[in-house]
């Protein structure tokens, strides 16, 4: 199980991203849990370079892009095995 979580202000983008993340999470049917957070004192103690970014586990993934559900998914199985 992973948590999924997308750093923004609310744009499209972040609402495209926060889509494909929920996706991805449901393919997976892991019990992926995802969350938005677009508080900026919190996505900045993510320090992302760029928005929107993804936070897998706590650690930034991606910043800037609109990763596909199919690679999301690809992310948190990358996640996973590092932590095994």
């Amino acid at each position: 199980m992973a948590k999924v979580q997308v750093l923004g202000t609310g744009c499209a983008k972040c609402g495209y991203l926060l889509k494909n993340a929920q996706v991805a999470a449901n393919e997976r049917q892991a019990g992926d849990v995802v969350e938005k957070l677009d508080d900026m004192l919190q996505v900045h103690e993510f320090n992302p370079s760029a928005l929107p970014a993804l936070a897998i586990d706590g650690k930034v993934v991606t910043v800037g892009t609109l990763p596909s559900p199919s690679e999301i998914r690809q992310l948190i199985e990358q996640s996973q095995e590092v932590e095994e």
